[in-house]
């Protein structure tokens, strides 16, 4: 039978399928400073191009901030424009210099058309507004073409008018009203304008200073004014604004700037606000505003030190929660007590309020953006992204925190990989940067090679260059290494045939010339003297600098293109590494003089090559082919490919002290962050169950025997090892956090351990500095951000005030007020300050009314600035204690940080609600507030969690947890994001109060090695569980071997041996035991006839009317546990085919009551499925199956969409009885905090794997794959594992068992 062969086969691939090297970082690219429309935006959504990329983020509208969500990289030679297609928000353009045109979906993530030659590079395109799907394009002078993308006249037509004109253009821009409508802008200043049925402009308007002469001053912006059919505002590079009417042809307005220094490059109009643009200095980063019924600016900003290159205004997203405060209704009558009603608050420039709306902003240092005019702060600042090819990335080596990146833009970037943020960039543009090498320990210098303008170290604090070497002239330096044991000396290699090595003042030791150029050098990391180098020849050399003979010491041939990179192992000595063009890896032993090792798999030449500094055998190496591959050098087997890459994979890097954290650089301009310790799981088990140290450390020959499990031998374990040696007491605490670290990829793990530290009891004092820099305890936070004020308050902040009014009104309120201040009618004199505005006046006073009038309007004036989203409102809350509305006003704006500093600083008794009167109120309502604030500090806890928990990175939503001691959800969160190893080892830390979470992780665990050899690993794991002889049962009952070894574990397990167990499931089906007649046959020698009686006692259930979950799923999940090989038997295809129904639907409950929103309709429908297409006999019916689920999606349509997307109606009184109905079968709520679906880290990191789409929804899957047993059938990671915590059996209908974790 095929089934079974097929799972015969499976456990011999089961080692390839587990093995993954996961994503867990990405540093996007910032914007190319090069062509003109390189952002755009449509809706929610905004991209700009780096120089071969398209990034592409959305508005997440639960946090009200943009995530990115795209990386569009088809593109081979530098993109040139891209346009959004006005009609349909999923769908862009791209032109690159390749002279190809891309159409875009953004939705479903690829390319939709392709026009390959556009005859000249498209300087600029634009959808056309008139047709639906044409885009229109041009190079230098024209003419315009327009291609028709579908549709009966497919194809490209040339613009009847628009050609031979006599300067080149540098871009154009349809009319978004009037048909037809085109202007171009020229190299030479002019415009050219043509609209249907009237006389072409060409050259027209050239700024008046150029008249009469043949200077050149190029068109930098064009936009029609989206009010009018004619008026356009123009920018030149040199002669500025202008705005123009097309149809006169006339200036109408000259815009001038505060100096004449400043040149705008960029303009955009504010849709928001009528006659309103904004524009931004191409010399430094000034944001004008700017209305045209002036000349001069309203407003200018100064956001960045460096100049504007575009910018594009989007309307403002929808707020949020919109806060209704419900105000009295206004009574037309004015009475002495009534309440007056507010101007508006205006901006400091009295006449003009600044439009609310986001500008997208693109800097010429590569820097994006997105400023919120409207409250004057910027919503997302990327700053200092490379816009171009990134060739070499290494980290620090006394700190795995900072990595340098060298880039094809001519800088050196230096990182904080825990934040994502570049924190250094080398000052200058150096031309091409092929390389880097950091100083060893703690020089904090970089030696940078170039194409052209050779080698120079920058210090990287000091941020200069302090040394230059030229000795390689003006050709290209390809390679630089910096000699770690001896730290004078440095090494480069370059296209003049020449490896060089010299001391760092410049004085050259040895000149190794070689017959061609020469692309690699490594050190070696044994011997101070000895260096391997790789040449175009394809032969790999090795020199030993303590000889004055400039001949290699062995030359290895057998590569059969050039080699490009080499590198030492550095564990053992003598081994080294080639990539070639030939796209294999070879593996040299210089003591043998042989190539030991070949490893073919790439399919395009080899550039990144990394060996791991703590397992001997595993080399990974990226490729022009777009993937990087990780090897077994033991048997040249390839244990993992990674996709995820757009582009040519060019470095690769790790650091010793966190040797399974991986960094990427790619020509797609990314770097991407990888954890590989899912290849090494099974040491970390070792770890966890108190493995004698031989099984967790070793020497390099043990490690390399092949096939022997992962042992590590590097300097890390080793440290670690000494280190725990020299302590006494337990020690495990300390073993199992090291570990941790060591094995943990950056963004959270630490700070986890630091909380972890603090529950635990652990002194204040021994807390490391950086503590206050991530998620600290909430016992902490006031202390940390109390002195964190105090350096602040040096700096002076200054805010203009002021509002303004009708003048004539304005002086007759201002009488009638102070008339009444003098006759003490102090109340009516407030109302009139507030109808002036004049909130402060009528403020200071207020109390003098009675302390409750003055809360009444502080709570007004809060109220109005809310509504407002005006910042302001901060201080008016805290004051009257109101402390709720001003954390729901945070959360309501996604600042959930800021929230919970108030809830913490109100739960620490600082905010108060000031007494109305004098009298001392007794201390229980003081309690009582505490209560409440705790309950608000935990909720905005929970919230923080959530928004980091959906942005990936379960770890810092953990850390939230654990700072209001919710060990419960820390732990849950874990488990949801499947950090099942870092669960386990914080758990075990946290003893009693994580318990319950810690055995549940204990089993997911044991189900994940439950399928991989060595058995015994899944049954240490299990054993650590008190009261586990149910799940060893289970173990037993499932674990595929001979007779003899299965007596074996049993009696490991402590359970009867096979035949003493097929007598004790006969005495129980005698005496009416189900549950321990279906145990013992599972693990007699016929497990087969656990499937009937199991089967018809769960049938028998669910005939009656008041079955719940309960009691029919530790049956159901007991017999999930039949060994595959017996489940696929032909004589129990109907017990099989029946089994995985119940399973199906008991699933399907299951995840309702875990909130596992996104497979409860697959599970659903897989029920359905099996039922329409096998012969059963069970008490379920296909319609009511459906009835069931469309009464739950009734019921829940607002939980899983949100409310804006429902497309059904409310649930009608049917459907909530059914619902209701569902509920009371499903009694057993899920284990502490495990609602809610299930995420790993990176779900949210694009990649680039080939575009999968899930069999369950029929979308492209976001995030990991997981491939079912056919290899071809896909769903998302996430849906596997939710899928297998509620359903044993794979979607496929196979009985074959689901094994994601």
């Amino acid at each position: 039978m095929d089934t079974l062969e097929w799972f015969c086969k499976r456990d011999s691939d089961e080692k390839i399928k587990m093995s993954q090297v996961k994503q867990v970082g990405l540093l996007a690219a910032g914007c190319q400073p090069w062509n003109k429309d390189v952002c755009a935006a449509s809706g929610d959504r905004f991209a700009y191009c780096a120089t071969l990329a398209i990034y592409i983020y959305q508005l997440d509208h639960r946090y009200n901030e943009f995530k990115l969500r795209a990386i569009m990289s088809e593109h081979k030679k530098t993109i040139t424009a891209i346009s959004w297609c006005p009609h349909n928000p999923e769908v862009f353009a791209s032109a690159s210099a390749d002279n190809l045109l891309i159409i875009w979906n953004v939705a479903e993530q690829k390319a939709v058309a392709r026009l390959d030659n556009t005859k000249g590079v498209p300087a600029s395109l634009s959808w056309c507004w008139n047709a639906s799907d044409s885009v229109a394009f041009v190079s230098h002078r024209g003419p315009l073409y327009i291609w028709a993308i579908s549709g009966p006249d497919s194809g490209v037509t040339v613009h009847k008018d628009a050609h031979s004109f006599l300067s080149d253009i540098c871009l154009f821009r349809w009319h978004p009203l009037k048909k037809g409508k085109v202007v171009f802008g020229h190299t030479d200043g002019s415009l050219s304008i043509f609209q249907p049925a009237s006389k072409n402009q060409k050259h027209v308007l050239r700024p008046e200073s150029l008249e009469g002469t043949d200077e050149e001053d190029p068109v930098t912006a064009l936009e029609w004014d989206p009010l009018s059919t004619d008026y356009l505002l123009v920018a030149n590079l040199h002669n500025g604004i202008r705005l123009v009417d097309s149809e006169s042809l006339c200036c109408i307005t000259t815009f001038s700037f505060p100096s004449s220094a400043a040149s705008v490059q960029c303009l955009a109009w504010v849709p928001s606000a009528p006659g309103m643009f904004i524009t931004g200095d191409s010399q430094v980063g000034v944001l004008r505003i700017w209305n045209v019924s002036r000349t001069t600016p309203l407003d200018n900003f100064k956001l960045k030190k460096t100049g504007f290159h575009a910018l594009h205004v989007l309307n403002s997203p929808p707020p949020k929660k919109s806060f209704n405060t419900i105000s009295p209704t206004k009574n037309h009558y004015t009475s002495s007590t009534s309440e007056a009603v507010p101007p508006p608050t205006l901006s400091q420039n009295q006449a003009f309020s600044l439009p609310p709306g986001h500008a997208v902003c693109c800097f010429m240092d590569g820097g994006v953006g997105l400023y919120d005019m409207g409250a004057k702060k910027w919503d997302f600042l990327r700053d200092l992204g490379h816009v171009e090819t990134i060739f070499d990335c290494k980290f620090k080596p006394d700190d795995p925190n900072l990595l340098a990146t060298a880039s094809f833009d001519g800088t050196i970037k230096v990182w904080d990989i825990n934040t994502l943020t570049a924190v250094y960039t080398s000052p200058g543009n150096e031309g091409v940067v092929y390389s880097l090498s950091w100083a060893p320990g703690d020089l904090n210098c970089i030696a940078g090679a170039t194409s052209r303008n050779g080698a120079f170290i920058w210090d990287v604090k000091k941020g200069k260059m302090i040394t230059r070497f030229n000795e390689h002239g003006k050709n290209g330096i390809f390679c630089i290494a910096w000699s770690h044991k001896d730290s004078k000396r440095i090494a480069t290699c370059s296209g003049d045939g020449f490896c060089i090595i010299r001391t760092i003042d410049g004085k050259v030791l040895h000149k190794y010339k070689h017959p061609a150029a020469v692309f690699g050098c490594d050190w070696s990391q044994n011997n101070k003297d000895m260096i391997a180098t790789g040449c175009e020849d394809k032969n790999v050399r090795v020199y030993y600098l303590a000889t004055s003979s400039d001949q290699p010491l062995k030359v290895f041939t057998g590569h059969t293109a050039k080699v490009f990179h080499v590198r030492w192992s550095p564990l053992r000595e003598g081994i080294l590494c080639s990539g070639s063009d030939d796209g294999t890896v070879r593996i040299w032993d210089y003591t043998q003089d042989a190539c030991i090792n070949v490893l073919s798999g790439h399919t395009a030449p080899v550039r990144g090559l990394m060996w791991n500094t703590e397992v001997p055998y595993l080399l990974t190496s990226g490729s022009w082919d777009y993937t990087i591959r990780v090897w077994d050098t033991r048997d040249g087997t390839c244990l993992d490919t990674v996709f995820d890459h757009g582009a040519d994979v060019y470095g690769l890097t790790c650091h010793p002290s966190r040797p399974f954290t991986m960094a990427s650089c790619s020509r797609d301009s990314t770097v991407r962050l990888w954890s590989l310790t899912p290849l090494i799981t099974p040491l970390l088990v070792n770890i966890l169950t108190d493995h004698s140290w031989d099984d967790i450390i070793g020497n390099t020959d043990r490690a390399m025997v092949p096939g022997a499990p992962p042992l590590l031998c590097g300097k890390v374990s080793r440290d670690i090892k000494q280190e725990l040696d020299k302590l006494t007491g337990d020690l495990r605490t300390k073993k199992l956090r090291w570990f941790s670290e060591c094995f943990s990829p950056p963004g959270g793990s630490h700070n986890l351990w630091n909380l972890v530290a603090v529950i635990d009891g652990q002194d204040d004092s021994l807390l490391p500095q950086s503590y206050g820099q991530g998620i600290i305890h909430m016992k902490h936070l006031i202390r940390f951000k109390t002195s964190e004020a105090q350096e602040l308050t040096i700096v002076k902040m200054s805010k203009f005030g002021g509002g303004i009014g009708a003048p004539s009104k304005e002086e007759r309120l201002k009488g009638a007020a102070e008339i009444h201040l003098r006759l003490g009618q102090i109340q009516r004199y407030c109302e009139l300050m507030v109808e002036l505005g004049e909130w402060d006046k009528a403020l200071s006073v207020a109390p003098g009314v009675s302390m409750k009038y003055w809360k009444k309007l502080m709570q007004r004036r809060a109220d109005q600035l809310m509504q407002e989203g005006n910042d302001d409102v901060i201080p008016y809350c805290v004051a009257t204690g109101d402390v709720k509305k001003l954390v729901n006003f945070f959360m309501s704006r996604g600042q959930l940080k800021e929230a919970l500093l108030v809830a913490q600083g109100a739960c620490e008794g600082n905010i108060h609600v000031p007494q109305a009167s004098s009298v001392h109120n007794n201390a229980s309502t003081d309690n009582d507030d505490i209560e409440a604030y705790n309950g608000l500090l935990h909720c905005v806890c929970k919230e923080l969690a959530e928004w980091y928990f959906q942005d990936g990175r379960a770890a810092l939503a953990a850390c939230c947890h654990l700072a209001v001691d919710n060990t419960e959800r820390a732990m849950a969160t874990l488990i949801r994001g499947n950090e099942l190893e870092l669960a386990v080892y914080v758990g075990t830390v946290l003893g009693e109060v994580a318990a319950e979470a810690t055995h549940y992780v204990l089993e997911l665990l044991a189900r994940k090695y439950m399928t991989m050899a060595p058995w015994d690993l899944a049954c240490q794991l299990l054993q650590m569980i008190p009261d586990n002889d149910i799940l060893l049962a289970k173990l037993c009952a499932f674990y595929p071997g001979s007779g003899a070894e299965i007596d074996e574990l049993h009696e490991r397990c402590g359970l009867p041996s096979l035949e003493e167990c097929k007598d004790m499931a006969q005495s129980a089906e005698s005496n009416g035991d189900i549950f321990s007649a279906v145990k013992y046959h599972l693990l007699s020698p016929e497990p087969e006839k656990a499937l009937p009686i199991g089967i018809n006692f769960v049938k028998e259930q669910l005939t009656g009317s008041e079955w719940t979950v309960d009691c029919v799923y530790p049956v159901l999940d007991l017999l999930g546990y039949i060994r595959t090989d017996r489940l696929l038997l032909q004589k129990c295809s109907e017990n099989r085919n029946e089994l995985l129904i119940l399973c199906g639907y008991i699933g399907a409950l299951l995840a309702i009551s875990r909130q596992y929103f996104s497979i409860v309709p697959a599970l659903y429908e897989y029920t359905s499925q099996l039922l329409k297409r096998r012969e059963v006999a069970v008490p379920l019916q296909i319609e009511q199956l459906s009835v069931e689920l469309e009464a739950w999606r009734a019921s829940t349509q607002s939980v899983v969409k949100g409310p804006e997307e429902t497309p059904y109606g409310p649930p009608s009184e049917a459907q909530k009885e059914e619902y209701a109905q569902l509920l009371r079968r499903i009694t057993q709520q899920p284990p502490m905090g495990l609602q809610g679906p299930d995420y790993v880290t990176g779900s949210n990191l694009p990649s680039h794997s080939d575009v999968q789409i899930s069999c369950f929804t029929g979308a492209r899957i976001q995030g990991p794959v997981f491939f079912l047993e056919d290899g071809k059938s896909a769903i998302s990671l996430n849906d596997a594992l939710m899928w297998a915590k509620v359903n044993p059996f794979s979607p496929l209908g196979t009985g074959v068992r689901l094994n994601p974790f």
